[in-house]
């Protein structure tokens, strides 16, 4: 996906990025402070904001191989069974009965398939809106601090959930989050932005070792872990 002279104006904010690339199947991270446009960017990067200038380029990719993770997610009134499986049939997929099996075993759901969804914990329908999220196959998943309230071992479990689906299906994760250690740990590239633009990007080791913008130095202080 290339993104290119985007601008969108909200209000009193603006955003302008001049230009954004991501081609090779990884695991990337977006940060910044809160109100630098990361949920902004990554909903026109989604198709759910459009916006006011620039082109973006798919490079193939269709809204059926996108998919978006945030921090609160939607649950249907149904089962966490038709829940899991509902993007199946948006895409006119059959759901494979082993697999999904396989995907609710995941997450300790196999003997609460029939429950209602919107009955089980906030953390609970974190994860299950995240193998939702993963069910179809997507090629570019953005995770908005969709992993933010979890525990440690929520957190590494879905660190190491994400590290497996990624070497099986060689997809694109954009990880946005002001979890630096979850940064660092994940994410094999960086991207900061900040006031509405990208200021740096490079790989980990870059942004975390080698910090010669003033930003994100500052940043990086403030969320220290």
């Amino acid at each position: 996906m290339i993104l290119t002279g985007i601008k969108k104006r909200l209000g009193d904010f603006s955003l302008c990025v001049d230009k954004l690339s991501i081609s090779t199947p990884g695991i990337y991270g977006l940060i910044g402070p809160n109100g630098s446009g990361k949920s902004t960017l990554a909903k026109i990067m989604t198709g759910l904001l459009n916006q006011d200038e620039g082109k973006i380029d798919t490079e193939g990719l269709n809204d059926k191989e996108i998919t978006f993770l945030g921090r609160r997610p939607y649950m249907m009134d149904d089962t966490v069974y038709n829940n899991l499986v509902y993007p199946l049939q948006l895409r006119g997929i059959a759901p494979n009965p082993q697999m999904v099996d396989d995907f609710l075993d995941r997450m300790n759901f196999s003997k609460r398939a029939k429950q209602k969804a919107k009955s089980l914990s906030g953390g609970e329908q974190q994860k299950l809106a995240f193998l939702r999220a993963i069910i179809f196959k997507p090629r570019l998943i953005i995770a908005d601090e969709a992993m933010t309230a979890m525990d440690m071992d929520s957190l590494d479990h879905f660190e190491n959930t994400i590290r497996e689906e990624q070497e099986k299906e060689k997809s694109i994760w954009i990880i946005i989050s002001h979890q630096m250690p979850h940064i660092r740990r994940i994410c094999d590239f960086v991207f900061f932005m900040y006031d509405g633009k990208m200021e740096t990007e490079g790989s980990v080791q870059e942004i975390f070792s080698n910090v010669n913008n003033q930003y994100l130095r500052k940043y990086l202080r403030s969320y220290d872990g």
